[in-house]
């Protein structure tokens, strides 16, 4: 009995010392970061405002040569005016294949030889959301054609060079690409933004290329503003059929609407940093992670939930979603 208790009491010990080690090689290679910062060249997309706007100009700050992708002129002053010499613009809606083209061309001019260390597919839209019998088709097209064909086509367009300087491409998804909370093109376009990594990440591995995902919770930017979010759904709402109304109730589009400002009041989070440092990370880092979670909302409740059985899933949104007046 004694020789068993000791040869159990080793095992134990050999286990802990082995995830202790596991766990400071783990941190030790976690912070290990590049060198040579100054010449490598980041372009992030959808600078205008919130995470890339914030991002710009932290790398610039750390000496980064960024090309930010701005939707609009004002965008693009506003960000200049923000930075150093050494941060340039160009205007970009990645929805045109045209305007990629462009933006690839300038991009190819700035380089050079040495190819560009980061692509950054920050560019989204979230609107419109709202339960998904709601909606048309082109109110579907309109968020895939940002969140997903746009992502897919300036990763495209663009991996030549990153594959020349064996950078990282960082994908921005979402916890709603873990979780389909609402309807709309949103959840959808995240999820497709997570399938398309995951399949990237894998098909280039063998070239010294990273692909990272990086999956926020809900933070305060344009994409959570109340007011458009309500805009859009008086919209939807005004474009259904009477007979689709009455088997909501005309007291629903209010109910809906309080509980979308009670959740974005209760969960949104200002600051944005959170997210824009795991987006340094994986551009810094020398062993980037696969996936970031940024905001304690993904990794306390989003990412746990992801793991859930679907049944509990739907319970959960069943309990927090207004009730329709002719539901069984």
């Amino acid at each position: 009995m004694y020789e068993y208790l000791s040869n159990n009491c080793t095992c134990t010990y050999a286990l802990g010392a082995f995830v202790l080690l596991w766990v400071l090689v783990w941190f030790y290679r976690d912070n290990l970061e590049i060198t040579k910062v100054s010449e490598k060249h980041v372009f992030v997309t959808g600078c205008d405002s919130g995470f890339g706007h914030l991002l710009c100009k932290r790398l610039d700050k750390r000496g980064f040569r960024v090309l930010a992708g701005c939707l609009t002129e004002k965008g693009a002053d506003d960000l200049k005016r923000a930075t150093g010499p050494f941060l340039k613009t160009c205007i970009l809606d990645v929805t045109s294949t045209d305007s990629i083209q462009k933006a690839l061309e300038w991009t190819k001019k700035e380089v050079g030889d040495k190819g560009l260390w980061g692509l950054v597919n920050n560019a989204g839209r979230s609107l419109p959301m709202g339960p998904s019998e709601w909606m048309k088709i082109q109110d579907f097209e309109s968020t895939l054609k940002v969140n997903m064909t746009g992502v897919i086509e300036m990763t495209m367009n663009f991996f030549p060079l990153v594959k020349k300087a064996r950078g990282r491409v960082v994908n921005v998804a979402s916890v709603l690409g873990r979780v389909a909370a609402n309807g709309g093109g949103y959840c959808i376009s995240k999820f497709a933004v997570e399938s398309f990594s995951d399949c990237l990440r894998r098909d280039i591995q063998n070239f010294g290329v990273n692909v990272c995902i990086i999956e926020p919770g809900f933070f305060k930017t344009q994409v959570t503003s109340l007011e458009p979010i309500e805009r859009e759904l008086h919209r939807l709402w005004n474009q259904l059929t009477p007979e689709v109304k009455e088997s909501y109730g005309d007291k629903y589009l209010d109910k809906y609407i309080k509980i979308q400002r009670l959740i974005m009041n209760t969960i949104c989070d200002s600051d944005l940093s959170k997210v824009t440092n795991c987006m340094e990370h994986a551009l810094l880092a020398v062993h980037p992670r696969t996936r970031y979670s940024a905001g304690w909302d993904a990794k306390l409740l989003w990412i746990p939930l992801s793991y859930m059985p679907a049944c509990i899933v739907d319970i959960a949104l069943k309990l927090v979603l207004p009730k329709p007046a002719k539901s069984v």
